[in-house]
Formats: structure tokens, sequence, C-alpha cells
């Protein structure tokens, strides 16, 4: 087992490698110059002012040298220094994480949380009119756009409770109420597509499971049927269902960033499309390689999590 987390771990870390390059070298091919944007901000463009603050931040290096410079820096936990208000990238970052957090916990947690059961309902009433209504609902929660469905969301509720906030974030500590009411829209409107989906697949894996042998057997010895759906059926339709939790764990990073923005969120969504329009190097850099760390740590936590519920993959 632990052989086998170990191969997981490396080809991950291989992955996280592969990433940080092609991010490195694809903002660096955004139209626009980083240094001739800042100086435009404040003072007349100049050659000699441009090639000042060019050196002064590093930009006038070799490219490669530039990446090896931040990459062995970030491996020491030194994600570099903002362009724009020279404070360090990680504090820029652990600002605006923790509302992109939060909304991804809420959302997985109604799409993941409510999958289970109602797969398994839609399993046990399979062919039925209510099995039908449900899946017709799954598809349509599946072509529905999230930041779409927010605004709509938004709409409908200024209309019907006008006194209801839906717009900003307060954190947990300082108003929990506050906090849970503005986090409710944007969860459910970036948990819908996950749910759809998972609840699919829960489905089609419960009708597998249904139909094995020990399943026949295990009512056969007068098992009740709840018994059967919810320890026997379930354990092994959680194995393809658990795959696409961390799939769907990296959706919800990117769809967050565009509900955030319609919810007016302050979380890394808004941090990365204000440091893509300020040419900010090093925190759009830094911020997308700790989203896509995140991405491959949760794939870590699935894969280790299959491996136990699973033992066959361990080989």
């Amino acid at each position: 087992m632990n052989r086998a987390l170990l191969t997981r771990l490396f080809d991950l870390l291989i992955v996280l490698f592969g990433v940080s390059i092609i991010v490195f070298l694809m903002i660096r091919m955004i139209p626009g110059d980083a240094v001739a944007i800042m100086l435009g901000a404040n003072t007349e463009i100049t050659a000699e002012r441009m090639a000042e603050l060019k050196s002064r931040v590093g930009l006038d290096r070799p490219i490669i040298e530039q990446y090896l410079i931040w990459a062995g820096s970030a491996l020491r936990g030194d994600l570099g220094t903002s362009l724009w208000t020279g404070r360090p990238v990680a504090t820029e970052i652990l600002i605006h994480l923790w509302p992109t957090l939060e909304l991804t916990f809420l959302a997985l947690l109604f799409g993941a949380g409510l999958a289970v059961p109602v797969g398994c309902l839609m399993a046990q009433l399979r062919g039925g009119a209510a099995d039908v209504a449900m899946r017709v609902g799954a598809i349509a929660g599946l072509t529905i756009p999230s930041f779409w469905l927010g605004i709509v969301l938004i709409v409908v509720l200024a209309q019907v409770a006008p006194g209801f906030a839906s717009l900003g974030y307060v954190p947990f500590s300082e108003d929990p109420v506050g906090n849970l009411q503005r986090m409710l829209l944007p969860s459910f409107a970036l948990a819908l597509p996950i749910l759809a989906n998972l609840s699919r697949l829960v489905r089609s894996a419960m009708l597998d499971a249904l139909g094995q042998d020990y399943i026949r057997t295990a009512r056969a010895k007068g098992v009740s049927e709840r018994r059967v759906v919810y320890k026997h059926a379930l354990r092994n339709a959680l194995i393809p269902f658990i795959t696409s939790v961390g799939i769907m764990t990296g959706y919800l990073l990117g769809g967050a960033i565009v509900v955030e923005q319609v919810f007016a969120i302050p979380g890394l969504g808004r941090l990365i499309l204000g440091a893509i329009a300020e040419r900010n190097y090093p925190l759009i850099q830094s911020t997308i390689l700790v989203v896509t760390a995140g991405f491959v740590l949760v794939n870590f936590i699935v894969d280790a999590l299959y491996i136990v519920i699973d033992p066959r993959v361990r080989a």
C-alpha cells in the first residue's frame, strides 16, 4: 500500500513540475508588457525607465534563469513579491484563499453529499416516473452554466426576498449567519452541475452493483433491502464515485473563479483576473501553481481512499 501511494505521489509531483513550466511560459505569452503597464499608471514611459524597472524586478534576465529563480524560491516556500503592491505573493494569496476554499467546500458538500442518496433513490426507482423525472432534471443540471444560474438566482431572490444578502463576503468568524447567507446561492449555483453528474454516476454504478450475484445471494438470505442497497451495493458503487469527486474538485476550483465574479466574492478568482490585467507575473504564476497544487493534493487523497476501498489497485 505504501509503495502504491509513493508511486502516485511521485507521478503527481511530476505533473506539478510540468504545470509550473507551462504556466510560467504561457503567462509571458499574454499580450502587453508588465513594465510598460506599471510605468503607464504613474509616469511617462521611456526606454531608460523601462530598462531600470525590468532590472529591478528581474525581467531583464533570460527566461530560463527567471524560471529557475522562481522555481527554486517556490521550493523554499518563497513565492516572490507582487510587482504592484510590493507585498509577498504568499500574503496576497492567503488573504484571498479562504473565500475560495469555503465556496469550493460548500459546493462539494452540497453536490457530492446529495448525489449519493439521490443516485441511490434513482436506482431503487429505476424505470418509474420518479426516476425519469430525476434523470431529466440531472441532464438539465448538466447543461445549465453555473454563472448563468447564479445571475438568475440573484434576480429571482431580489424579487422574492429583497432583504436577503446574496452578494459580497463576510468572514465566518465575524458573522456566521451573514457568511452562510451570502455563500448559499453561489454554493448552490456551483454545486448543481456536480450534483447532476455524480447522481447519474451513482445511479449507474448502483444498478450495476445491484445486478451482481452477491446481491442476489444477500437477498436470498433474507437481508433487508435497505441493508442490501446501502451496505453491500453502495460500497462497490462508491469506487467510481470517489474517483469522480477528485476530478470534480478541480472543476469546482475553476468554476469558482467565474462564480466569485458574479457574487462579488473576493477569492482567488478576483485575485487572478486582477493580476492578469496588471501583468503581475509573480502573482499570476504563483496563484495558479497553488490552485494546481490543491488539485494535485485532492487527487492524491482520492487515490489513497481508492486504495483503501478497493485493495485490488494496490499492485
